[in-house]
């Protein structure tokens, strides 16, 4: 591919209704400073060399989060999984180590594994909002969506402006084609989570399928001026220009979109509609093969064929 099509790729900050941020000093502290308090009531009736055998136990498991920490600003996600791990069982009562469980577990994609943990998490603390919050949505990409309310309601219960939670309800009224209710929720994600794009890349997209073409960009607009790189947002302009016969400008578009994530097909494909209507053949095969390989190795089957139609029907088009 030609680099005028390709850049690195540029991370959210939400993916998929998950908070990735790793809870380590202040949770980890309150917990160790419980069970220090267990320890000290314990002390008339048990041995010196058991306390000790507590409180040494406890510094493993803090040191063995703090590890698993760093190994994910490393990028080695399966041994910090093990270190997380292993402090939950040395201490099953650090919140901390449940929960960056349930996040790391969720990276690799063990949807199940993770909302166990995040619901161990909650288990330990039933007022650790953030778990309830990240079990509510693993129980929402499963698809139960009664109970991933509840644990969203009593996220938001213990901690109102939680703009994950709003956020995720959002996502579930989305689902349920409450879209009144979905906009109100993303509204509230964004006034208590004003650096995050996503609640208003959904009103975007709420207000594309309500045909509110005008609101809808509006909503794009906003999620651009939090992250000007959000290939999906690009994308979804370049979709609307090009339903207008704006060609150059949806083509800057889906440009853009590819800079913000060269991994991410559908901005080359939109790419490919736009040259096979200028009629530049050989740009629209270059991107469309392009797309169709990456349709293929994420998986996406459907969008994979999809591209390939549109090459064959090139190949007719460029012999005419």
């Amino acid at each position: 591919m030609s680099t005028h099509w390709q850049d690195a790729d540029k991370g959210m900050q939400w993916k998929r209704g998950w908070n990735i941020a790793l809870v380590s000093c202040s949770s980890l502290l309150i917990a160790a400073g419980s069970l220090s308090q267990v320890a000290s009531a314990e002390l008339a009736i048990s041995p010196d060399w058991q306390i000790a055998q507590v409180q040494s136990t406890t510094r493993v498991a803090a040191a063995e989060l703090n590890r698993g920490i760093q190994l994910i600003q490393q990028g080695q996600l399966n041994q910090a999984i093990a270190a997380f791990r292993k402090s939950a069982q040395l201490d099953p009562q650090l919140s901390a180590a449940h929960y960056n469980l349930g996040l790391a577990l969720r990276q690799t994609g063990q949807l199940q594994a993770s909302a166990n943990a995040f619901y161990q998490a909650t288990k330990v603390d039933p007022n650790f909002a953030l778990a309830h919050a990240n079990l509510g949505a693993a129980l929402l990409e499963g698809n139960n969506l009664s109970l991933a309310q509840a644990y969203l309601q009593r996220a938001l219960e213990i901690d109102s402006e939680l703009g994950l939670a709003h956020y995720n309800v959002g996502l579930l009224f989305e689902l349920r084609k409450d879209f009144k209710q979905a906009i109100r929720a993303h509204e509230n994600a964004l006034k208590y989570s004003p650096n995050a794009p996503e609640p208003a890349y959904h009103i975007g997209l709420i207000q594309m399928q309500r045909g509110n073409q005008k609101r809808a960009r509006q909503a794009f607009q906003r999620a651009l001026k939090i992250n000007p790189n959000y290939a999906e947002v690009h994308y979804n302009l370049g979709t609307m220009l090009l339903a207008d016969e704006k060609l150059d400008e949806a083509l800057n578009a889906f440009r853009k979109s590819a800079e913000a994530n060269s991994n991410y097909p559908n901005a080359y494909y939109g790419a490919g509609l736009v040259f096979m209507r200028q009629q530049r053949y050989g740009d629209a095969r270059q991107v469309l093969q392009y797309a169709r390989d990456l349709y293929t190795q994420q998986g996406n089957r459907q969008w994979a064929s999809e591209a390939n139609s549109l090459l064959q029907r090139l190949q007719s088009l460029s012999s005419q």
